[in-house]
């Protein structure tokens, strides 16, 4: 049996998943490690990330060291990972985490990338692997499905990809951890969306000192 497509994401309380659009690959290439606009940005995603890092399968998950906070943020953390049987991202995403990643990345299995050009798979120790999709969404979620198995997909970002799926029907269900900060702009999370195609029913509330999270299963109408 197939799994669920899902996406998961930590979202400011004013509705932004990112901060402005500083393009991501240049935040973590050396040019860009000594703008003032590098700073701000890396300033603001740290605090809408702030309750993920002192988690305890956060930081296992990176190596960072033993210890941690364990509890219900810890606990969605580590479940969300150990549904994901295979993860899609699109170019941008892949560009700026192959500048900010570890060598060892974090997926741990098969990641399809949405892009336009072709590229050789890229496999990493510890078990990710990249594939690089260039003939669309589609292709990309079914290659993943068939790499999850019986476990879900998920859908990693950024933004434009995961409302390209939202948008084509192809999502099940998605969280979203609201972080109690401001952006004031940034890129929205639910920016060109057609409210008419889908339906939300919310299933689960779980909160934290540090944040809420929400999930939804998605219906069309």
């Amino acid at each position: 049996m197939a799994g669920k497509v899902f996406f998961s994401v930590t979202m400011s309380l004013d509705g932004f998943m990112a901060p402005e659009a500083v393009p991501v690959q240049y935040v973590f290439s050396p040019e860009g490690q000594n703008d003032p606009r590098t700073r701000r940005w890396l300033a603001k995603w740290s605090e809408l990330q702030a309750w993920l890092f002192p988690q305890r399968w956060f930081r296992e998950n990176l190596k960072l060291g033993e210890g941690g906070e364990e509890g219900v943020d810890n606990d969605i953390a580590r479940a969300t990972y150990e549904r994901t049987g295979a993860s899609v991202m699109g170019k941008r995403m892949f560009d700026g985490g192959e500048l900010a990643w570890p060598e060892e990345a974090p997926f741990h299995t098969p990641v399809f990338v949405v892009t336009h050009t072709g590229r050789d798979p890229w496999e990493r120790p510890g078990g990710t692997t990249f594939h690089f999709v260039n003939d669309g969404i589609d292709s990309a979620l079914l290659q993943a499905r068939e790499a999850a198995g019986d476990r879900d997909v998920r859908i990693a970002g950024g933004a434009e990809t995961i409302q390209q799926y939202l948008n084509s029907g192809l999502i099940d269900e998605f969280s979203v951890t609201l972080a109690p900060v401001l952006f004031g702009t940034g890129i929205r999370l639910f920016d060109h969306m057609d409210p008419d195609r889908l339906a939300l029913r919310q299933t689960r509330t779980d909160a934290s000192s540090r944040v809420t999270h929400l999930t939804y299963t998605v219906e069309k109408r």
